[in-house]
């Protein structure tokens, strides 16, 4: 019996894997406390993807548990032992600003769950391989120092500079930049996962993704881009830009996407890698951007205003080199482009909210 353990099993990413990895004839073991509803308000609870999870999938069983108790942790883990095959982490508190109202909260969340399910792995199940779904913000505001220039609809690398063909790539530092709160977390829980490669021999991968997104994203204000955008426009609620003209790139990439990585690094593992994962050249747009496609694709108007007000950290530009991943995985590609993942959350979105 193969089993495949998933935290934040309710979320975005991690209903993604659990449903791709029930259809590749895994046995899949969730987890998944809805902390997303303490984090976000009714916006951000994810107890309709749970309930469609345990309905829909007869391989899936669910656990109320926070991965924080380390207690509740090990005994799930011992229960299963060696036959875990696969751990993939993504459960996280992940926004800047909530960060910065319960400090010790995100910390205990981000880094000291991912060290308790690190340590889970190497008594119970050594052999597995742990899957972290990392994030672009481990780099700072570094990239907000890139020569940047400003078109109409966004901001754009100057084409001299050397990310400007492919994107950002693993080789910036997470050095001598504002992280903001939940960066630092994400960058503690990171280096984690690396040393836990490096040093015990565990079979570790750290996903460092740009914006992640789909159609089962409970979108909030303060996380979830495109869902809560597209939410806004389909429900007339009106959106707030946070700086920067509205013209901040993101590279945007869908949840199968990324779980198809996940896919293919479990079936080729390697100790201690790191990769930038998003949209990369293929998939990116400016906020306006956005804004526009929406409109396009759904035939209504957004209601938004810009506020001067940037987030802490947030980045101007981000765009992922992936090649680091594609170099190591030539077989894995990107199935939805920008238009196809924008019109699945659009007809996801109607249909939940009317």
């Amino acid at each position: 019996m193969s089993i495949a353990l998933v935290t934040g099993s309710s979320g975005l990413i991690g209903s993604e894997t659990v449903k791709f990895l029930h259809n590749q004839g895994l046995e899949v073991v969730g987890i998944d406390n809805n902390l997303r509803k303490y984090f976000f308000g009714d916006d951000g609870s994810v107890t309709w993807n749970t309930d469609q999870l345990k309905t829909s999938l007869a391989g899936f069983s669910h656990n109320d548990i926070d991965i924080r108790n380390e207690k509740d942790i090990n005994n799930l883990f011992e229960k299963y032992g060696s036959n875990i095959k696969l751990i993939v982490h993504t459960a996280a508190q992940p926004s800047h600003d909530w960060a910065a109202k319960e400090p010790f909260t995100d910390f205990s969340v981000n880094a000291n769950g991912t060290l308790t399910l690190l340590e889970a792995t190497r008594k119970f199940c050594p052999e597995a391989v742990f899957i972290f779904t990392s994030t672009n913000k481990v780099y700072g505001d570094l990239p907000n120092s890139l020569p940047l220039v400003e078109t109409e609809t966004r901001w754009e690398l100057d084409d001299s500079h050397k990310f400007h063909e492919y994107g950002i790539d693993e080789t910036m530092s997470i050095d001598q930049s504002k992280h903001s709160l939940f960066g630092a977390s994400k960058v503690a829980a990171d280096v984690l996962t690396q040393e836990y490669g490096r040093y015990f021999g565990i079979k570790t991968g750290v996903f460092r993704g740009g914006c992640l997104t789909g159609p089962a994203h409970s979108g909030a204000e303060l996380h979830g881009f495109l869902a809560y955008l597209i939410k806004c426009a389909i429900t007339g609620k009106p959106y707030t830009i946070f700086g920067y003209k509205g013209k901040q790139v993101r590279d945007n990439i869908h949840s199968h996407d990324l779980v198809n990585a996940f896919w293919h690094f479990y079936n080729d593992p390697k100790c201690a890698a790191v990769y930038n994962i998003g949209g990369s050249r293929h998939s990116n747009c400016s906020v306006l951007e956005a804004i526009d496609l929406i409109e396009e694709l759904c035939g209504k108007r957004l209601k938004f205003t810009v506020s001067d007000q940037a987030r802490e950290g947030d980045h101007m530009w981000w765009v992922s080199d992936v090649r680091t991943f594609q170099n190591d995985y030539p077989d894995w590609n990107y199935k939805y482009d920008l238009k196809k993942i924008f019109s699945e959350i659009i007809d996801a979105s109607q249909q939940r909210y009317g």
